[in-house]
């Protein structure tokens, strides 16, 4: 048995919070112990919202674990009900509740008998999905369940709207970049023409639901949030969807090409090629850059792409295609996944790595030596151990990852930034050698951090002191690589000759 003590996707109620918390007018009830009501306060941390969090912990104590827990849910879903009158009040499975078997669907149909708003379990099964997942299907979940409610009713609107129109599906809260990405795309659609009709779930209505069905297309940016709820709205309603993420140059130009098709198909007459062609050579920097000497000098320098589905999928296209710089390993935690992340990326890189092990992605890291990481703040954490710079590109995020000013990943703006993100990530090291050129702060402190624990190896005090000499930007280079030369040869003790030998060996 392994201990997991860094998780790159939360457990599944935590995707379910944060579709709840998405909408406006929902509640989330959590039955869970005292220190696993956490999402309150990271998203009160992280989105810096001035609203409270709209999710109420039903305390599991000893009181719950010997009289049983159905009277307290129920009586904290009517009393919420009751003060804040929800549209909607989703209870979420936790580890507690199906460690206690508890019949969660009964404590719903009970507590709907007294509340006014719509009361809901999220099907979730705690144990075989992660946060992403149960996002995405609790998104689908609750779409579904209002646009059936709907047509009983006879209340749903299918008639297309008079001008083309669209939903856009996926971005929630806590999502790496979503709301920036959000005010991208709405500039985007504005810009070819396009109404929106419905965002769901950030900021959307659960009584609105029922217009879904009159945009002409739906746009789902994010491969891990908006598919199941686009599908399902595909096969019920003959919506059709568009799931390019428009990341990077090339890519934003293929959703809205995909877009154009979509339309022309349901009877409009668009082009979009003159727009395309403008902002990509005249407003766009991004292809200006890909064409600059500052990019020719990354041509050809090794990176690591790590991340989630959506962006280390796009990051990986946007440095093999748009800058010319050596992929030498792409990966994703996103498991569930595997087969469709291989088949999108396999031509662009020399590897491919899927785990939810942190501590084989590091090791792939060090291994492989790369002069940038693009993944998320654990390789972060990886590179400053042995000195390979890190630029952030998808979740699992600290606080720097939700920026006051605007930072958008997606469209031409976005293109814009992760220039600047790739760019500013290689050129890092060089600081730090003109900072010791200039004598700018002390490099002469040896780094003997590795990721993995288990060296047996020991630098001996005239290695240390040859080792001293080497610029401090390649130092942790030249160390891995004697380190490296030392075990396969053998060498428990490195010395000033046995450096000497591994850089001979290395042909430096």
């Amino acid at each position: 048995m392994k201990l997991a003590y860094w998780m790159y996707a939360g457990p599944a109620h935590i995707g379910t919070l944060r579709i709840a918390s998405s909408f406006k007018n929902v509640h989330a009830i959590m039955h869970a112990p005292l220190g696993d009501d956490y999402f309150n306060v990271m998203r009160s941390m992280l989105e810096r919202d001035r609203n409270f969090t709209p999710v109420t912990t039903s305390v599991v104590d000893r009181n719950v674990l010997a009289r049983g827990s159905q009277e307290k849910v129920v009586d904290n879903i009517t009393r919420k009900d009751a003060e804040i009158h929800p549209d909607l009040t989703i209870l979420t499975p936790t580890c507690t509740s199906s460690i206690l078997q508890e019949d969660l669907e009964n404590f719903v149909q009970r507590a709907q008998l007294d509340s006014e708003g719509d009361v809901m379990l999220a099907d979730v099964n705690h144990y075989r999905v992660n946060e992403l997942q149960a996002a995405d299907k609790t998104l689908a979940q609750v779409v579904k369940f209002y646009l059936q409610k709907a047509q009983k009713k006879g209340d749903i609107a299918t008639e297309k709207t008079a001008k083309p129109s669209v939903n856009i599906l996926g971005p929630t809260t806590l999502g790496f970049h979503n709301q920036h990405d959000l005010t991208e795309l709405k500039r985007l659609m504005a810009d070819l023409g396009i109404e929106i009709n419905q965002i769901v779930p950030q900021g959307a209505s659960v009584h609105e639901l029922k217009t879904l069905p009159q945009a002409w297309f739906n746009l789902v940016p994010y491969r891990e949030v908006g598919p199941m709820a686009a599908h399902y709205l595909e096969e019920t309603f003959g919506i059709p969807s568009v799931e390019v993420t428009p990341m990077g140059i090339v890519e934003t130009a293929r959703c809205i090409r995909s877009i154009q098709k979509i339309l022309n198909d349901q009877g409009a007459t668009v082009d979009y090629e003159e727009y395309i062609d403008n902002q990509t050579r005249f407003v766009s920097q991004a292809a200006w850059f890909s064409r600059s000497i500052d990019c020719q000098n990354l041509t050809g320098k090794k990176a690591v792409v790590f991340g989630d589905n959506t962006h280390a999928i796009a990051m990986t296209k946007i440095l093999a295609r748009e800058m010319g710089i050596r992929v030498v390993l792409a990966g994703t935690y996103c498991t569930y996944d595997a087969d469709w992340f291989k088949e999108q990326v396999n031509d662009y890189c020399d590897e491919v790595l899927i785990s939810e092990d942190n501590g084989a992605i590091g090791d792939a890291i060090a291994r492989l030596e790369p002069a940038a990481i693009f993944g998320t703040q654990m390789e972060r954490h990886v590179g400053k151990r042995i000195n390979i710079p890190c630029g952030v590109i998808a979740a699992p995020i600290h606080i720097q990852d939700f920026p006051v000013g605007y930072r958008p990943f997606f469209g031409y703006e976005g293109a814009n930034q992760v220039v600047d993100l790739v760019y500013n990530s290689f050129t890092l090291g060089m600081e730090d050698h003109l900072l010791e050129i200039f004598g700018g702060h002390d490099t002469k402190e040896v780094i003997t951090k590795t990721v993995s624990a288990d060296s047996d190896l020991n630098w001996t005090k005239e290695g240390l002191a040859e080792l001293n000499k080497v610029p401090g930007f390649v130092r942790g280079k030249v160390k891995r690589n004697t380190e490296k030369y030392a075990r396969e040869n053998n060498i428990e003790n490195i010395t000033a000759e046995v450096m000497y030998s591994a850089k001979e060996a290395v042909g430096a």
